[in-house]
């Protein structure tokens, strides 16, 4: 069996959230191996305190450029003597790495026409890359256990991954928020209005600044504003259209302290992107709201995971930018956000003590 195994992680917050279930599968299975995982600089702070890996290395390509990049984190790999690449990332690179740096056992989905890159290529088949892409994962381990032990113990009915955040990073982010003037004794909200990558699954920003005056109306409840620094410019536009002030802590935290802040939320409304992930990884409440993303297929999972979406017939798309009316958007009414913010809220926080890690496809409230 192998000795030191190199995981190619994904890029992305949310997907890097939907592979811990994997990661912990291949945890169990190499039990005895040292596993390295290889991921970009802006989501090396979601496994700070992952016990399924040995070591985060971290490929910053965009850093040194595409060739000099490339070219040191092949030499950085070869050096480490991998006997094992497992690439849960679909791109020809992650392949390309693995090879040039002579790892001999190369395992992954033959995507991007990477397929001649890797000594084990294995299906992908068409329930599992229509389905949620937590299985896409999963099935690639299955699938890898099942060749190397002759059959596979994967468990898809209840993978497990909560994410772990330290008490002592849990006070500290307590601390941090009563020093900025938040109320410990009021419910707390985190509201994320951006969307890095894509503005057509952003809610529009002046319904999120109303949704946020409401419940500072309430008296009962303390809002922060999370996300990006590329998403700073998207909060300051909520917030000047506010009449009151919600805490912004949007591009002035770090990963690793806006997931400890995170943890410690009653409620987290975002759209989807990366919070929301984290807020569901984390067993805390959440609301995502989704307008052109297939939620069938990506969605944050967790049994206090729920989604709010306007059915529409364009909807899923591809589009970054809607080229029609945003309806899939726009249908969703600061009403019925608030209505099922209020009802978690009072909810949402008792029912999430009561879970173990234990995953569900998030329960939809359609408007």
């Amino acid at each position: 069996m192998f000795n030191n195994i190199l995981v190619r992680g994904t890029n992305w917050v949310g997907d890097s959230i939907i592979t811990i279930p994997a990661l912990r599968e291949m945890r169990r299975i190499f039990n005895q191996a040292r596993i390295t995982l290889l991921v970009k600089p802006w989501v090396r702070d979601i496994f700070a305190e992952a016990d399924f890996i040995d070591e985060i290395l971290v490929y910053d390509r965009d850093a040194l450029g595409a060739v000099r990049g490339f070219s040191q984190i092949v030499r950085e790999v070869r050096s480490r003597r991998f006997d094992c690449a497992i690439l849960l990332q679909n791109a020809f690179e992650a392949g390309a790495i693995a090879f040039c740096a002579r790892i001999p056992f190369r395992a992954g989905f033959p995507t991007d026409g990477r397929g001649i890159l890797l000594t084990h290529r294995f299906p992908l088949k068409k329930e599992i890359r229509d389905g949620h892409e937590l299985y896409y994962y999963l099935d690639l381990v299955a699938q890898l256990e099942k060749r190397l032990m002759g059959e596979s113990r994967v468990d898809f009915e209840h993978p497990r991954f909560p994410l772990t955040v330290s008490q002592a990073r849990r006070e500290a982010a307590r601390q941090k928020l009563s020093d900025l003037g938040i109320n410990p004794d009021k419910a707390l909200i985190a509201i994320n209005p951006g969307a890095t990558n894509s503005r057509a699954k952003r809610w529009p920003v002046e319904r999120f600044a109303e949704l946020a005056d409401r419940l500072l109306e309430t008296d009962q409840i303390s809002v922060i504003f999370v996300g990006a620094p590329s998403e700073l410019d998207i909060a300051e536009q909520a917030l000047s259209r506010m009449r009151r002030r919600p805490l912004l802590l949007t591009g002035k935290s770090s990963l690793a302290e806006s997931i400890a802040v995170l943890s410690i939320c009653d409620l987290v409304i975002s759209n989807d992107t990366g919070p929301a992930y984290i807020s569901a990884a984390l067993q805390r409440p959440t609301l995502t709201i989704f307008g052109p993303t297939n939620f069938n297929k990506i969605c944050p999972s967790s049994p206090t995971a729920h989604i709010i979406r306007h059915s529409v017939e364009c909807s899923p798309c591809r589009w970054r930018d809607c080229p029609i009316d945003h309806r899939c958007m726009t249908g969703i009414s600061v009403e019925s956000v608030f209505n099922v913010a209020m009802k978690l809220i009072s909810t949402g926080a008792k029912d999430a003590d009561q879970h173990n890690g234990i995953i569900t496809i998030s329960k939809t409230f359609i408007v």
